[in-house]
């Protein structure tokens, strides 16, 4: 527990990245394999991440992210997406699952039947599972990164459409969060101070 206490607490939302550095194909692919072992309803899996790393790529991706300096000095800037109509592969998705003996195949048929009944024709609940698990996977993915002694920075602010034309993301990938991931450069703050435990915790 004191390894994950330390990582979460002294994990930053940084600003500032040093540019000149890269990250390999091999440090790439660590954290979105870590990313990946989050957790989302049914073992969807209804995540895709895209790793902009190329100049030209990254200036495009600037430009959309209202010129903010971080997503072109990190490393690597992932587009952390949430996939829509996931219910429809789920299937296959949980097969492995099935293989290794972990997950029965009359639960896997279950779930498929659940997973069908709470999404198909429901564009809504897609929406929100779809945000929810690629949200659960950045955070994941933070937590890989600063285990790696990377810095990263969850962004919200960016033309979502734009992103989706830009990148030829399909209409059932939906651009949830951009990560800047990278060294970080002098100039960042320290974690801020929370709000008190008082303010945010209730017992039932």
């Amino acid at each position: 527990m004191t390894d994950i206490n330390h990582l979460i607490r002294r994990r930053i939302s940084g600003n500032h990245f040093d540019p000149k550095q890269t990250l390999q194909d091999e440090v790439l692919t660590q954290l979105v394999d870590l990313a990946t072992r989050a957790p989302s309803a049914f073992h969807l899996q209804n995540w895709k991440f895209i790793a902009v790393r190329s100049a030209p790529a990254k200036a495009r991706l600037k430009a959309l992210a209202y010129g903010q300096n971080k997503v072109e000095d990190a490393s690597v800037c992932f587009i952390i997406c949430g996939t829509l109509q996931a219910h429809r592969q789920l299937g296959h998705s949980l097969q492995a699952a099935v293989d290794a003996g972990i997950v029965p195949v009359t639960l896997r048929d279950t779930w498929v039947n659940m997973a069908q009944e709470a999404m198909q024709g429901q564009t809504q609940a897609q929406r929100d599972e779809a945000i929810r698990s690629a949200s659960l996977a950045a955070m994941t993915l933070m937590l890989a990164a600063e285990g790696l002694g990377l810095m990263s920075c969850p962004m919200s602010g960016f033309d979502a459409p734009g992103v989706t034309q830009a990148f030829g993301l399909s209409a059932n990938e939906l651009p949830v969060l951009l990560l800047p991931v990278g060294h970080a450069a002098p100039g960042n703050w320290p974690q801020k101070p929370r709000k008190p435990l008082s303010e945010v915790l209730a017992f039932a």
